[in-house]
């Protein structure tokens, strides 16, 4: 790179950051820090544990997004300079401007990805359901792939994961799993991913290796925590109890610990086996039922987060989100966004956050 190649991709930069700028609005940001800060010094600020660690939690989320405004601003800065440097010598050495590109690209795409994650419930922890479609053996082995897909997603992002509900299928792949998964933002991340996934490949399980497409759905709902209230009557629900079965984390057990409680009114059902006794089992599953009802209130008042729900979406063609091309050709792409990559074995390895990023940025167009 010589010094013209850097200045005009420094007016980019630049242009960048302007409009990095207008949507964090880092002043408003920093008052906000400061007023979290005074109630910390208040005498009583301890006396309410869960407001305490509520509103450090906050401080804490507001520190990151201002030092890391702060880092892109020095790196633009520095990057004026090195120009400024290669006006006066043409031999200066641009090779470190190169790499603070890259690095000022990531950081902007990444704090402007975090800044549209302001609702709040985005920064909740995720559940996901896997349904496998029509299509038996194959769209329930589909099924397993996209459950492998977004553990590994999660593994590379530092999230936790854990299993909650598993059912084996009858060959190959699964009937039905429900994972959540926990760190700061998943949901926001994850709510892009709901939805129906199409897959085309040559069938490892047709003998004639014909060409197949097969479907499964994956949904997915935050994990309500104390700061979101949501009315559950312990009249309006049924509880059943049975033996676990498939290979949940725990394996096959003796009593009758698994739980599955429907909903009456709503007709939701939710079903745990992962945990060694009843009472745990119990308890997550209602941690599921909630996350389930307040995605239910969401819809039902915001007619624009509709995308939160695959409720009433057919597990079948025309109605998926994305699209996974194995054969004739190698594609992914994202029937929303039109974002699209041939990379496909990244992409099941857990590289999804091209789609996310592209998926939350149009969200707020």
């Amino acid at each position: 790179m010589n010094h013209l190649e850097l200045k005009s991709v420094l007016a980019d930069c630049r242009s960048r950051f302007d409009a990095l700028a207008e949507t964090v609005l880092i002043e408003k940001e920093k008052h906000k820090l400061q007023t979290l800060e005074q109630k910390t010094l208040a005498p009583d600020f301890w006396s309410d544990q869960k407001t305490a660690q509520r509103v450090f939690s906050e401080q804490n989320a507001i520190k990151a997004i201002v030092a890391k405004y702060q880092k892109i601003q020095n790196n633009l800065e520095t990057l004026e300079l090195m120009y400024e440097l290669a006006l006066v010598d043409e031999e200066t050495d641009l090779t470190e401007a190169e790499a603070l590109l890259r690095e000022f690209d990531q950081d902007v795409e990444n704090l402007t990805i975090q800044v549209l994650l302001d609702k709040p419930y985005d920064k909740l922890n995720a559940i996901l359901e896997f349904h496998p479609g029509a299509g038996g053996t194959e769209s329930q082995d589909w099924a397993a792939m996209l459950l492998r897909m977004y553990l590994r997603w999660a593994e590379a992002e530092g999230y936790k994961t854990q299993v909650l509900d598993y059912l084996d299928g009858e060959e190959a792949g699964l009937k039905s799993a429900t994972i959540l998964v926990s760190g700061h933002n998943a949901y926001g991340y994850l709510k892009a991913e709901s939805g129906v996934h199409r897959l085309v490949r040559i069938s490892p399980f047709d003998a004639s290796g014909r060409r197949h497409t097969s479907f499964a759905s994956v949904s997915v709902v935050p994990e309500i925590d104390d700061t979101i209230e949501v009315e559950i009557n312990e009249q309006d629900l049924k509880i059943d109890t049975y033996r676990s079965s498939g290979n949940g984390g725990q394996g096959v057990n003796t009593t009758d610990s698994a739980v599955r409680i429907t909903h009456l009114p709503t007709k939701v059902v939710v079903t745990c086996q992962n945990e060694r006794s009843q009472l745990q089992n119990r308890e997550t599953a209602m941690r599921v039922l909630r996350g389930k009802l307040y995605q239910l209130e969401l819809v039902r008042k915001q007619q624009e987060l509709d995308e939160l729900s695959t409720t009433n979406v057919q597990n079948a063609f025309g109605s998926q989100i994305r699209s996974y091309v194995f054969h004739p050709y190698s594609m992914v792409k994202d029937h929303r966004t039109n974002a699209e990559t041939g990379n496909i074995a990244a992409v099941m390895n857990g590289d999804l956050d091209f789609f996310i990023h592209a998926y939350l940025i149009k969200s707020k167009e």
